[in-house]
């Protein structure tokens, strides 16, 4: 038997090397070298699945026809709007995030609602008593949703050809394990192997595959980087296991916008679509406190309001404190010494902390106006009335700088019953100033919106 030949590849980029070295010459990453077989036993021919050997030559791209398949709807709207309209047919989507997180439920809650379609949920973690144990929580039935619990996926395919599943949810890619490496499960080289094969599955077959997958301490999908460029689609679950809400984030869609989010709320019975987040992220309070603000962003195509909470006081200990929850501490920094400089504030010698309310992590610019209100009216201990919001960034110069999407977030706060929402001046052309129940306010400079909210107080 001749000896299987190994080589050295990085995790992050994929270069190879014969010998191991401690920094990638690629990406100058340290120590993400690792051993992977490039030369598998002659013994080995086996293959994992039966199809169709198409040649394929070179074509015109004139003679390509292109059918527009539709989309696969489900009853969840959330994952529905993260995959950009529904699931395509042929995809291969990635979902990750931390252990007891919420994955497992997702899917299975998913497989159970599309009651239509044959779907095949494989599981390499749990047995078929604990997945039924799960299903009868969540008090939905199916009789197309089948279960098979496997981790070599020759055997997996072998049942998938005779099944012919509509859709496929392998639960996880990390305890999947092919005869082509010769490694353990969850290694480098059998994580991409693994989902290689996948791949080839969903693309051939046009059957949507979805793939659960770990992730490492720092947050980042375990496995090589490359598994990530392999995927159609990567959504990330997050939240904390102490709060009863999560967050299912696109990370890349090569089949829509990057840029939207889903939001659960975890309960007994499964996850529970959250069709109206604005809601749950602004608290209701029986009196008005300071350093208090409603900002509104966007998150794809969707207009969120959130809460930005607010605490300055005196530094006790020398040297003032910075600490934000949810927005970027650079650009709280930058804020500050704008509020210094342009407003007047002595902030120096005050300790700040910023909280985005809800577990949100907040890169619209359109909520700095909202952070600088908040700001203030917690170093004048002035409150801000609790119908009125903000939508608009904040420029070095101290001017109130135009966003994006401005009839949306107006509408949202609209909907939602607030009757202020001060704007940039700039912003202005073409809006409706007394439009329906909200009176928009458009300032072009700081002074203007402290004058105006501050003033009477």
């Amino acid at each position: 038997m001749a000896k299987a030949k190994t080589a050295y590849f990085c995790q992050e980029c994929g270069y190879n090397s014969p010998k191991w070295v401690g920094r990638c010459p690629s990406c100058g990453e340290w120590n993400t070298f690792v051993q992977e077989v490039i030369e598998k036993d002659d013994k080995k021919t086996a293959v994992s699945w039966k199809s169709v050997n198409l040649a394929n030559k070179p074509r015109s791209i004139a003679e390509i026809v292109y059918e527009n398949e539709p989309r696969i709807r489900t009853f969840d709207e959330e994952l529905n709007r993260v995959l950009g309209g529904g699931i395509v047919p042929g995809s291969l989507v990635l979902i990750g995030g931390e252990p007891g997180i919420g994955k497992s439920t997702l899917m299975l809650q998913i497989a159970l609602t599309l009651s239509n379609k044959r779907v095949l949920y494989v599981s390499g973690e749990e047995s078929e008593a604990q997945i039924k144990m799960r299903a009868e929580r969540m008090a939905a039935k199916s009789d197309n949703c089948f279960i098979l619990t496997d981790t070599q996926t020759q055997n997996i395919f072998r049942q998938i050809e005779d099944f012919q599943p509509e859709i496929l949810i392998v639960d996880s890619i990390q305890t999947m394990q092919s005869t082509y490496i010769e490694s353990g499960a969850g290694s480098v080289s059998q994580v991409r192997e693994c989902t290689a094969e996948f791949m080839k599955y969903a693309k051939e077959m046009g059957v949507p595959v979805f793939l659960i997958g770990h992730i490492t301490k720092d947050g980042s999908l375990a496995g090589p980087k490359v598994l990530e460029h392999m995927v159609d689609t990567v959504l990330q679950f997050e939240g904390d296991r102490h709060n009863t809400y999560r967050i299912l984030r696109t990370m890349k869609n090569r089949f829509g916008s990057t840029s939207e989010l889903g939001i659960y709320e975890m309960q007994g019975n499964g996850l529970r679509q959250v069709s109206n987040p604005s809601e749950i992220l602004i608290s209701q309070r029986d009196e008005p406190v300071s350093g208090i603000a409603i900002g509104s962003m966007m998150e794809g195509n969707r207009p969120l309001l959130v809460e930005i909470q607010s605490l300055v006081s005196v530094a006790t200990y020398g040297t003032p404190q910075r600490s934000s929850t949810g927005f970027d501490a650079k650009r709280l920094q930058m804020l500050l010494a704008v509020l210094e400089k342009r407003g007047g504030f002595r902030l120096g010698v005050q300790d700040v902390f910023l909280n985005v309310a809800g577990g949100l992590k907040v890169e619209d610019p359109a909520i700095d106006l909202a952070v600088i209100a908040s700001l203030v009216s917690s170093y004048e201990d002035k409150f801000i009335p609790p119908s009125v919001c903000f939508a608009a960034e904040v420029g070095l110069g101290g001017e109130v700088r135009a966003v994006n999407r401005i009839d949306s977030r107006v509408s949202e706060a609209e909907k939602l019953g607030f009757k202020k929402i001060y704007i940039s001046k700039y912003n202005s052309k073409g809006l409706d100033l007394k439009r329906g129940k909200i009176e928009v306010i458009p300032v072009a400079h700081l002074d203007e919106l402290f004058m105006s909210l501050f003033l009477n107080q």
